[in-house]
């Protein structure tokens, strides 16, 4: 078994609108929860073999968000309840746990910690606050397109608008995610959560005056191939939340290798109290 598939203990823990959620927990040492994008969580994305590069430094909780994976979905969803859902997690964790984000799940932890949820210290990387792509719209009325997809149960067209008009990949990717099919098995289950993610990104649009209300440390990420729009939101983080640190990971691209990831994290928690 290579390190990027070895599997920890499944807990399920209740957020407190009583949604249950899928947590897995490997490795020993401090606490560090965490927290992934759009479509991801325990059994696919880069979770998993980011755990595995940790566990023998941490104790490495990840979890499947509400509405994917193995987590349960109650509705009305709200920000606030993901919120709950991530602070719920660092709950289990124990006393004020170490937190990193990736993409919009950089996104919910940056909403946490300004909402006041207890972390010792938070690690993010690209919290797309890039603005949706698509012109000829609001981001409202890109978001209730997104909806009405999924309510005629066209899911594979929620995703491709998502991947496309909302976040502006180019419009071949999802003709060749149709290719892999168990990628495309994966982003189609998590297609249901798709207009949440606008929602915790705050419409892709920074939320700079919360963030100025972070007093936890931070560490703000970008890859070094990121597009400009990407390297200037994750600059404007880092200047609005107080005394965050911010660092330029070369060479890497928004599918930051576990390995790169993994060594910022080693450095940046290992000077925390």
């Amino acid at each position: 078994m290579t390190k990027a598939q070895e599997k920890g203990t499944v807990l399920t823990v209740l957020s407190p609108d009583g949604t249950a959620l899928s947590v897995e927990r490997i490795g020993t040492g401090p606490s560090l929860v965490l927290v992934d994008g759009a479509f991801c969580g325990r059994t696919f994305g880069p979770a998993r073999a980011l755990a595995n590069e940790l566990k023998d430094a941490f104790t490495v909780y990840f979890y499947d968000r509400r509405g994917r994976g193995d987590s349960g979905e109650t509705k009305p969803y709200s920000t606030e309840r993901e919120i709950e859902d991530l602070q719920a997690v660092l709950n289990e964790a124990g006393t004020s746990p170490y937190v990193y984000g990736i993409s919009s799940g950089a996104a919910l932890a940056l909403e946490a910690a300004a909402a006041g949820v207890p972390m010792r210290r938070l690690a993010t990387y690209e919290a797309p606050y890039t603005g949706t792509q698509a012109a000829g719209g609001t981001p409202e009325s890109h978001r209730k397109h997104l909806e009405a997809l999924l309510s005629d149960g066209k899911r594979g067209s929620a995703v491709s608008y998502f991947l496309v008009k909302m976040v502006g990949a180019p419009a071949f990717l999802p003709y060749l995610l149709r290719l892999m099919p168990g990628v495309w098995k994966k982003q189609t289950a998590a297609a249901n959560t798709l207009p949440y993610e606008a929602l915790v990104t705050n419409d892709f649009v920074a939320p700079l005056e919360r963030l100025r209300q972070i007093t936890v440390p931070a560490l703000v990420m970008v890859g070094g191939k990121a597009a400009n729009p990407m390297v200037e939101a994750q600059q404007a983080i880092a200047d609005a939340i107080p005394g965050s640190e911010h660092r330029v990971l070369e060479g890497q691209t928004h599918q930051v290798s576990a390995a790169a990831i993994a060594s910022q994290l080693r450095n940046y928690f290992a000077t925390g109290n």
